[in-house]
């Protein structure tokens, strides 16, 4: 298993997260951004920088990741292709998407998609919060220890 990191977008303390699960459990981290990432110095910890646009970084994860990966993304799109692919997806606050939830997932995000090309003024996500960071810390433990359980998630 190799974990991805849709990681322009990804909280500080969610890459420290991740760091520290790839030493301690000697697993891969690929964080993918389209600016320079410095990471620590780790065999298990790399960057990838892809060029600057829209969806660039994402499509890079998509290429790369295969059955049974992780990628850590706030992106449904991302999220959804994941899937198709045989992967998992969980974001930041610690959510999983899951072939059960993924279709209404971008149901929504289309239409506010739309309400907003439209004009309408939506609100943004709400502050990433310590309860946030807590929610994707246990939920990273929970999914690792099943992988090296050979267990899938439930």
């Amino acid at each position: 298993m190799h974990i991805y990191v849709d990681a322009d977008a990804c909280p500080k303390v969610i890459k420290n997260i991740l760091y520290k699960t790839a030493n301690r459990l000697k697993i891969d981290v690929t964080l993918v951004a389209n600016r320079f990432l410095h990471v620590p110095p780790s065999q298990f910890i790399k960057s990838i920088q892809v060029e600057y646009g829209m969806d660039v970084a994402d499509e890079k994860i998509v290429e790369l990741v295969r059955p049974g990966d992780l990628v850590i993304t706030a992106d449904v799109p991302l999220a959804n292709n994941t899937i198709e692919k045989g992967g998992v997806a969980i974001n930041p606050r610690g959510e999983f998407y899951t072939k059960e939830n993924i279709r209404n997932l971008l149901s929504i995000r289309n239409v506010m998609t739309e309400l907003r090309d439209n004009g309408l003024k939506t609100e943004g996500p709400k502050t990433f919060s310590p309860k946030d960071q807590n929610a994707f810390a246990n939920q990273l433990d929970r999914f690792m220890t099943q992988h090296q359980a050979g267990k899938t998630l439930s």
